[in-house]
């Protein structure tokens, strides 16, 4: 057998050229990767890799191993990025916290002070700064231009905000006076004729900065008396008044504020500052995420790969 392998290696075949002869072979074989000796090409016959005796399953290639580390991907950096953000909002929290506490105690300050009476001209530009002080004017309500904000829920019910002009006398600017709620059943003014001064009053309330509009209140329709949202320009170009928006206060009374809702008088708001301060709640929720985020991010980048992941199995016949 032997023999016979190294007399077909040495076989060729001669081909005559104008240049001479060359010699190429006739066959090229391949060397047994377990023996090294020569053997002979598959034949064509064959129907089965089980015809060739020299035949290596792939399963039967020892393992390589070909990764030991772990790798991760973008999930990572996202991962890292979730502590250090909510780390920035929750130290950004404290400014807001000191900020909103030196308000406070600015309002508080303000409405501990005794009432002031109001100018009979007051500059729209100037309101900023006399934001919850206490004041008082005169003058007459303009109850046929009065506007009705609403819905609002006081105590568990519908009902609705009453803005009513105060002409002032002495020919002094008209205001706009924010009488208090009253319930949906006492919508119309006929149903509550004893919440409908006639001739002079004085009232006393906060002057307050106008609001500003969050993108989900609907928009006012005046021309069909439907209003959502205190807006102090429009409600005073559509009335005719300047933009001077004065909230009436009353002493928090549980009985008088039934007998009012009775009446169908509006019950008005208590003289203190209703502002929700809760960047103390911000900065605690902030930081402990950011805290158990980053828990998170070292237990995924500490965590050791497992066999499965670690070896691959390979074959240089595949």
């Amino acid at each position: 057998m032997k023999s016979q392998f190294a007399s077909l290696r040495l076989l060729s075949l001669t081909r005559s050229t104008a240049f001479g002869s060359i010699r190429r072979p006739l066959i090229r074989l391949r060397s047994c990767p377990k023996c090294g000796e020569p053997w002979p090409p598959r034949r064509r016959y064959a129907h089965t890799p089980a015809d060739d005796p020299h035949f290596e399953s792939i399963l039967d290639t020892p393992p390589i191993l070909v990764k030991q580390g772990q790798q991760h991907g973008a999930g990572l950096i996202v991962l890292i990025l979730i502590p250090a953000i909510a780390f920035g909002l929750g130290t950004w929290q404290i400014f807001r916290l000191r900020w909103k506490t030196e308000m406070l105690a600015k309002f508080e300050d303000r409405i501990l002070r005794p009432p002031l009476p109001l100018p009979p001209r007051i500059d729209p530009d100037a309101i900023k700064d006399f934001d919850y002080r206490r004041v008082y004017a005169t003058g007459v309500f303009r109850h046929d231009q009065e506007m009705l904000i609403g819905p609002r829920v006081h105590d568990g019910k519908d009902g609705y905000l009453v803005v009513t002009p105060l002409q002032r006398e002495d020919n002094g600017s008209t205001i706009l006076v924010n009488r208090g709620w009253i319930p949906k059943k006492l919508k119309r003014q006929i149903d509550r004729k004893d919440g409908l001064p006639m001739g002079p009053v004085t009232i006393e309330g906060l002057l307050r900065e106008p609001w500003k509009k969050n993108m989900f209140t609907p928009n006012n329709k005046p021309e069909m008396g439907e209003f959502y949202f205190p807006d102090v320009e429009e409600m005073a170009g559509f009335t005719g008044s300047d933009p001077i928006w004065v909230e009436e206060t009353m002493q928090p009374d549980l009985v008088k504020a039934y007998d009012r809702e009775a009446a169908g008088i509006p019950i008005g708001r208590p003289a203190e500052v209703n502002l929700r301060n809760n960047h103390t709640q911000y900065i605690f929720t902030w930081y402990a995420l950011s805290a158990a985020t980053a828990i998170m991010f070292w237990m995924v980048v500490k965590k050791p790969p497992s066999d499965v992941a670690r070896r691959v199995r390979q074959s240089r016949e595949w």
